[in-house]
């Protein structure tokens, strides 16, 4: 085939992302490379990323019961020690009300760096941004591409099952960046169904009304700033109001990992998750330790790592230091990757006074710590606006699929591709990142 016609042919899926481009963006004040090709995904992959989702709701099911089993005295009391750490005493209290017990995130997002081995998944993200910006993408590629993951209207089908009868998108100014991508989704929503009303609001002057559903696009750290959140809280104990996902900020804590592969409740995990679900999530779950400084007995050894004190690990050489530190959550710095540092990285001071940080911050806001894992490489064309031109990145990638939860099914509707040029230790949406939906490669 000639080659002019292809450079025209790509030139031309370049022109369709551009001109289809809402004007009010989808991200506020961000932006990133196009692509005119979706990232490819082998069949068999696609076969495991299904199965992924239901893996992860069962872990997240999983999490909620082995928490309140924890404060009712019949796991570790410990647990909930953990989870609850640095947290408002009324928030704790909410958070374990009857009314609530058994609810859970209508959508998970986990991140997935894709390595030479397959994949790990760096972490679950409760309240996820990205859910237009997939959306977007999907309905706009699928105009030139018949394999994207989801086709044309998953994700708007999969966020249309969260709130059926319509509802309110409350973003906090915190999330504000989120918000026109939550506006895109209503629009788009509300030209399928006239007779319904969905709506973005802001969570600093909310007022919650009977039999609305909320989605809530915050972040548990920020209620401080929300004013009117009492009345929300009120009228959805009293079932007047539905929201998810659930105010549960034990949910919502990067130390499940940790959790995880905790020996002492490994058979709670063997039992609740299924030996083949334990046994398949600890392939991709990265081994993580919580930074607890409470000393240990003389003859014991943190696993894996061989050392008796915390402290130790401060004098590991910068061979040794392949670990993230990982503020577990309720922090502004729990958010994307403001509170993630990897040890590798650090100056041997830095590394040392970060680690002396997260002992001494432990009971108010903990610590993890996790292997690293290097994404692998892979080389996925972009438009180059300076040399108006295509050119190749050779970069890691962050996938995120999206998946709905439906009842007790959970289904894959879209995947987030982000490629980040091969230099960048964090993969995540930046401005010298490729962004494109996923495809299914036959």
């Amino acid at each position: 085939m000639d080659v002019c016609f292809l450079m025209q042919v790509q030139d031309d899926k370049i022109d369709i992302i551009r001109k289809a481009f809402p004007k009010e963006g989808l991200f506020a004040e961000k932006d990133w490379l196009l692509s005119p090709d979706a990232f490819p995904i082998e069949q068999k992959f696609l076969a495991e990323l299904e199965q992924l989702g239901h893996r992860l709701f069962v872990f997240q099911r999983a999490c909620n019961l082995l928490y309140q089993l924890s404060v009712k005295g019949k796991q570790p009391e410990w647990v909930a020690r953990y989870l609850d750490a640095g947290k408002p005493k009324k928030l704790i209290e909410f958070s374990r009300r009857k009314e609530i017990r058994d609810d859970l995130p209508r959508v998970i997002r986990p991140d997935l760096i894709l390595t030479e081995d397959g994949y790990i998944i760096a972490e679950i993200d409760s309240v996820p941004g990205g859910i237009g910006l997939t959306a977007w993408l999907n309905q706009i590629y699928s105009t030139f591409d018949k394999e994207i993951i989801g086709a044309a209207d998953g994700m708007l089908d999969g966020f249309q099952i969260v709130l059926p009868n319509g509802g309110d998108i409350v973003v906090s100014q915190e999330a504000a960046t989120y918000r026109p991508e939550m506006e895109w989704i209503v629009a788009r929503l509300k030209d399928r169904h006239h007779d319904l009303n969905w709506r973005v609001v802001a969570a600093e002057n909310y007022e919650p009304q009977d039999g609305r559903a909320v989605y809530r696009f915050f972040e548990l750290f920020d209620l401080p700033n929300i004013p009117k959140i009492d009345n929300l809280l009120r009228v959805n104990t009293e079932g007047h109001v539905t929201i998810t996902p659930p105010i549960k900020p034990y949910l919502e804590e990067k130390m499940w990992f940790a959790l995880f592969w905790l020996k002492p409740l490994h058979e709670f995990w063997r039992r609740e998750l299924g030996e083949k679900y334990f046994t398949q999530l600890q392939k991709v779950i990265p081994y993580s330790w919580l930074l607890d400084p409470t000393p240990l007995p003389q003859h014991a050894v943190i696993p894996r790592l061989e050392i008796h004190d915390w402290r130790e690990a401060a004098k590991f050489s910068q061979k040794d230091r392949d670990l993230l530190l990982k503020v577990s959550g309720f922090s502004p710095l729990g958010w994307g990757s403001r509170g993630i540092s990897l040890g590798s990285d650090l100056a041997h001071a830095e590394w040392e006074k970060r680690i002396d940080n997260a002992l001494a911050t432990f009971d108010s806001s903990p610590t993890i710590l996790q292997r690293f894992h290097k994404g692998r490489l892979f080389e996925h064309r972009y438009w180059d606006a300076d040399s108006a031109e295509l050119k190749t990145m050779k970069g890691r990638v962050r996938l995120c699929p999206y998946y709905f939860v439906e009842n007790d099914r959970v289904k894959l509707r879209g995947a987030l591709a982000t490629i980040v040029p091969a230099d960048k230790k964090f993969l995540h949406g930046m401005r010298d990142a490729i962004l494109v939906p996923s495809r299914t490669e036959r």
